[in-house]
């Protein structure tokens, strides 16, 4: 176990200093790479964040619900079958 810990810190401290250089390496004066941002970039991606979130339950609801149909469908096709799992008892 110890072994294993004292593995990982080695990696992460490697990975932490290979990539420290990269974060220094841009000089855009901490604008970031979208350049600068005001109130109307902030208000219209908060507000594609809200879209994405309402089109994602929306997408999933439907997903499940067709998931559903087809469970209840193989359901219904195993009793009409007479499936000796589906009779009850012992």
């Amino acid at each position: 176990m110890r072994a294993r810990l004292v593995k990982i810190g080695f990696y992460a401290t490697l990975l932490v200093l290979l990539l420290a250089p990269a974060a220094q390496a841009v000089e855009n004066d901490g604008r970031g790479y979208y350049g600068e941002t005001d109130d109307k970039v902030v208000t219209n991606f908060g507000f594609a964040v809200i879209a994405f979130f309402a089109l994602f339950v929306f997408l999933m609801s439907m997903l499940q619900r067709a998931l559903d149909r087809r469970k209840e469908a193989r359901k219904a096709a195993q009793a009409q079958l007479g499936g000796a799992e589906w009779r009850g008892g012992w």
